[in-house]
């Protein structure tokens, strides 16, 4: 597997993350859709263009699960055993139609588990940048990962 077990987490690693992701009009039409999401700012080009934006803008929630799902692969692919929460969650840059997204993570803590000793909680922040650098958005998120099997 390609994600990291409790062992493999430091605090304060910091992992770049190489897939990036163009996001495309078709992505954001159809995550507003599919999550009964109907704000025009997201799907109504006309509403959008008169907005200070002045185009639409990308679901806030599509980009946080992109970001996330960047990151799966380089640390809780095939090892965790459940998301816990994410936290502190914010977008302080919109994202638009063609933007290219990259992501990384750093590791805030990491703890053994007080009720299961094959698997343990790792903190981390996401966070994700569009082509020109800018923070698009960030959250704290915790996971329970599983040990390294004995």
């Amino acid at each position: 597997m390609a994600g990291l077990y409790l062992e493999e987490f430091e605090v304060g690693q910091l992992i770049r993350h190489q897939l990036t992701r163009s996001i495309t009009e078709s992505d954001n039409v159809l995550f507003s859709v599919m999550t009964m999401n109907p704000q025009p700012l997201h799907i109504d080009f006309d509403y959008a263009a008169k907005s200070e934006w002045g185009k639409p803008l990308v679901n806030s929630l599509f980009t946080l699960g992109l970001m996330i799902g960047i990151s799966v692969h380089d640390t809780t692919l095939g090892t965790i055993v459940a998301n816990l929460g994410m936290s502190d969650t914010s977008f302080p840059h919109p994202v638009f139609h063609g933007d290219t997204i990259r992501v990384e993570t750093e590791i805030k803590s990491v703890r053994e588990s007080r009720s299961k000793p094959d698997r343990g909680i790792v903190e981390m922040e996401h966070r994700a940048y569009n082509q020109r650098g800018d923070l698009v958005a960030r959250c704290v998120r915790q996971t329970m990962v599983q040990k390294r099997p004995a």
